[in-house]
């Protein structure tokens, strides 16, 4: 299997909704950002998979060392050797991939965040620097782009958080800052034991508003020169927020089930930014 293969058939097997954007890009950018996010998955399925958290700090500090060494020219891993032609063609940095590993590796060491600023700085970590990273793939021209990458990066992120609240409790973490739970008064152990009440749905409906201003945020900094290059960042918020939608539509049933789109609906949807321009 040659890297290229490898970095698709990872990609392809996530099921994610980054999948269906990079559908529509031309080939050159489409491997970079494929290779780019078989990266990501592999250094985020070390905390996911691994339960001993020692090995998975190794495993982490493995991942540290290889990306110092592709930078120097020496790739070893399927992922990196497929990513490295993006790095001159793309203006990609090793601080950008020692970033994404930083925050998986804060996944180890903390399970809680006291408030929402110390909640912000984890998802600029796991997911605003990826949208920098994929903006530049996806064509970016000009410096703000980088702004509303990293805005978007954050909704995406807590989006995930609401949905998979109930799935983070089972693996012992709770991405709900202690002030929000203080303020509505929820406690972790309703969460843990998938209990729901008013309360909750109160807390989930105040974290959904806040995902939807950041997205209308993230869009009113993107600059009309680099609308038709971010196009799959456009795709993937459509598919996003959709998601969100359809979570507040079910009243935030989150904690005993993971809520999802259909594949052929994330293509639909798509494929109407890509050929309407509609969010």
């Amino acid at each position: 299997m040659t890297p290229e293969q490898y970095v698709q058939e990872k990609a392809a097997a996530s099921g994610s909704s980054f999948y269906y954007a990079f559908l529509f890009l031309p080939k050159p950018r489409r491997e970079a950002i494929t290779a780019f996010y078989a990266f990501c998955r592999e250094v985020d399925d070390v905390v996911d998979d691994v339960s001993d958290p020692g090995v998975a700090q190794t495993k982490l500090a493995w991942w540290q060392t290889e990306v110092a060494r592709a930078f120097a020219g020496q790739p070893q891993h399927p992922a990196m050797r497929a990513l490295m032609p993006a790095v001159a063609a793309f203006g990609l940095e090793e601080r950008q991939l020692q970033a994404v590993i930083e925050g998986c590796r804060m996944d180890l060491v903390q399970t809680r965040y006291l408030d929402f600023p110390a909640l912000e700085r984890y998802c600029h970590l796991v997911a605003g620097v990826v949208g920098e990273v994929s903006a530049r793939i996806f064509g970016q021209t000009q410096p703000q782009t980088t702004a509303y990458a990293h805005k978007l990066g954050l909704a995406f992120q807590l989006t995930n958080i609401i949905r998979d609240v109930g799935e983070d409790a089972l693996r012992g973490r709770i991405y709900l800052p202690v002030s929000e739970l203080q303020q509505f008064d929820v406690k972790a152990h309703e969460i843990t034991k998938r209990t729901y009440s008013d309360r909750f749905r109160a807390l989930r409906q105040f974290q959904a508003e806040r995902a939807h201003r950041l997205y209308d945020e993230a869009f009113a900094l993107l600059p009309a020169q680099d609308r038709r290059s971010q196009k799959p960042g456009l795709m993937m918020a459509s598919i996003y927020r959709t998601l969100l939608r359809e979570i507040e539509r079910d009243g935030f049933q989150v904690l005993h089930q993971r809520v999802s789109l259909t594949p052929l609906r994330k293509l639909w949807l798509a494929w109407k930014v890509q050929a309407l321009g509609r969010l």
